[in-house]
């Protein structure tokens, strides 16, 4: 994880927030970094995570991490982190033969639209055990990303259902929380994308968006990052806290300045 983004959003592993909806949006830019530091987080945070990884392999997740101070192989084999590799796992619904359906089963549907059986995953993997399992803090759900199965032939809505369900069981039922990546088409139009973008948007109560440059690539500055904190739960006036950092992705870390105030340009 990366201590800088955790001072900015005011958080650490042993005081988190829990039953929320964050949002990571890339646009422009590649966001894939607030995945890793969320994974590497919740793990940090002695959480029970699944995974659902659509866009890497596990041996990618698994590199950064160990970057990052955590061992994935190590979580998935004592029950912590439960992954879900869609690249391999696709192979699996086509030529292999399924007791059961996968969780990627809408892959060999006619009529692409039902999640139902990812769902179940997720649920069975963060579902309270009473066996000699070691006590988790809370559950996590990771997808990385949603506008993966926009381009599989899902509809918005039956990802945006999927999520609903999500929320029912790991934000409301077991108390988690939900991290979830979208990417925005930007100038590209794509009415589904921009369905599920909306509708997540209503749903989250933290927003964090990656966004490039607008003057382009810069050695120094890869990117600014807008946080959006969301109170429904508040009045209009003190529902909505919004802040924008310009950031450099280094190897291991990554830091946060405000807009112009890069050390290269001071």
């Amino acid at each position: 994880m990366f201590p800088e983004l955790n001072n900015l959003l005011n958080t650490t592993p042993d005081k988190a927030e829990q039953g929320t909806l964050t949002l990571l949006c890339d646009s422009k830019t590649d966001g894939s970094f607030l995945v890793h530091h969320f994974l590497s987080f919740y793990l940090k945070a002695n959480c029970k995570v699944c995974f659902v990884a659509l866009i890497q392999s596990f041996s990618h997740y698994n590199i950064v991490g160990q970057k990052l101070g955590v061992n994935l192989t190590m979580a998935r084999e004592r029950g912590q982190l439960v992954f879900l590799e869609g690249l391999k796992s696709a192979v699996d619904v086509f030529f292999r033969a399924q007791e059961k359906p996968h969780p990627l089963q809408f892959l060999r549907e006619a009529n692409a639209g039902n999640l139902k059986p990812l769902f179940e995953f997720v649920r069975e993997a963060l579902k309270p055990v009473d066996s000699g399992e070691a006590g988790w803090t809370y559950p996590v759900l990771l997808v990385d990303d949603l506008s993966v199965l926009l381009s599989l032939g899902l509809g918005a809505v039956a990802v945006l259902d999927f999520i609903h369900y999500c929320r029912v069981t790991v934000c409301w039922e077991l108390k988690g929380n939900i991290v979830v990546l979208v990417h925005d088409s930007g100038d590209v139009e794509d009415e589904e994308n921009d369905i599920l973008l909306n509708g997540l948007s209503h749903q989250s109560h933290l927003i964090l968006r990656a966004e490039g440059l607008a003057t382009g690539f810069c050695r120094d500055v890869h990117g600014q990052l807008r946080i959006l904190w969301r109170r429904p739960s508040q009045s209009t006036s003190q529902r909505d806290q919004s802040l924008t950092y310009q950031y450099k992705i280094q190897d291991r870390s990554v830091s946060f300045f405000a807009k112009g105030m890069s050390p290269a340009v001071l």
